[in-house]
C-alpha cells in the first residue's frame, strides 16, 4: 500500500532523513514515535509530497513519487492528513469545510458531497454542528471535522501527523476514539503521536526514530514488553513515567 525506500533528505548541510525504508500493507496501524526533532513528521509528510526529499522514493498504491517530482497531485488526492493544529478554513462553516474539496477537486455536485459531509459528520459525532464555524468548536470538535474532512475524500490510506498534541487533555481521548474506530474498520493508517496507549491499544507495529533514521520496527506488543534498542528503551522509560 505505502512503501517508503532509502529516503534521505536535508535541509542545507543538515541531514534530516538517513536512508529510511518503511512498508505499510493495506488496513495496517503503524505508530510512529520517537524524541522531539528525530525526523517523524517529516517523513509522514513526504508520503505525500508535502515535503520534498533528495534520495529514494515512495509509491502509494502503485503510483510513485520520487522528490519532488512524480505523481504528486493523484498520490495527495488517495491520501488523507490530519495536522497537528486542524487547518480548516475558519471563514467557511463545517458543512462548507467538507464539501468544498469533494466539490472542486473529485467533481462531486454540491448534493452528492453534502450527503457524504453529513455520513461522515454522523460518524465522528458532529452532525450537529455542520452549521458552525470552526471558531464555535472546541478543538477536540475541529480535530475530528478535519478527520472527517480528510475521509471525505475517500483516500486509500491516513496520515496523522501528532493530532492530539494541540488539544487540552480532556479533548485528547474524543479524537482518539475516532481513529481508534477508523482502525478497526480497516483503514491504512500512519501515525506520528506520543500517544502511546492509542499505540500500545492500535498500532500493528510501532517505528521508533531517532535522530532522522528509523532505530527500531517492531509489534506493539513487543516494542512496550521489550524494545530491542537502548534509546527506544530511554525514550520509553521516560515517556511512560509522565
Amino acid at each position: 500500500m505505502i512503501e517508503i525506500s532509502n529516503i534521505s533528505k536535508w535541509y542545507g548541510a543538515f541531514q534530516v532523513l538517513k536512508d529510511c525504508s518503511l512498508s505499510v500493507e493495506k488496513g495496517e496501524v503503524i505508530v510512529i514515535c520517537g524524541p522531539s526533532g528525530s525526523g517523524k513528521s517529516t517523513l509522514i509528510k513526504c508520503v505525500n509530497g508535502l515535503e520534498a526529499f533528495q534520495q529514494g522514493h515512495v509509491s502509494v498504491d502503485g503510483m510513485k513519487l520520487n522528490g519532488s517530482t512524480g505523481l504528486l497531485r493523484q498520490i495527495r488526492q488517495r491520501i488523507g492528513m490530519v495536522f497537528q493544529n486542524f487547518e480548516l478554513y475558519p471563514h467557511l462553516r463545517v458543512l462548507d469545510n467538507l464539501n468544498l474539496a469533494q466539490i472542486k477537486v473529485l467533481g462531486r455536485s454540491k448534493n452528492e458531497a453534502t450527503e457524504r459531509s453529513r455520513a461522515l459528520l454522523q460518524r465522528v459525532g458532529l452532525a450537529a454542528h455542520e452549521g458552525k464555524y470552526p471558531g464555535q468548536l472546541s478543538g477536540g470538535q475541529q480535530q475530528r471535522v478535519a478527520i472527517a474532512r480528510s475521509l471525505a475524500m475517500d483516500p486509500v490510506a491516513m496520515l496523522f501527523d501528532e493530532p492530539t498534541s494541540a488539544l487540552d487533555p480532556e479533548m485528547i481521548n474524543e479524537v482518539l476514539d475516532v481513529m481508534t474506530d477508523l482502525a478497526r474498520q480497516g483503514m491504512t493508517m500512519l501515525c506520528v503521536t506520543h500517544e502511546m496507549g492509542f499505540a500500545r491499544r492500535v498500532a500493528h507495529r510501532v517505528v521508533f526514530m531517532d535522530a532522522g533514521a528509523i532505530v527500531e520496527t517492531a509489534s506493539a506488543q513487543d516494542f512496550f514488553s521489550h524494545p530491542e534498542s537502548e534509546r527506544a528503551r530511554d525514550f520509553l522509560s521516560r515517556i511512560l513515567t509522565h
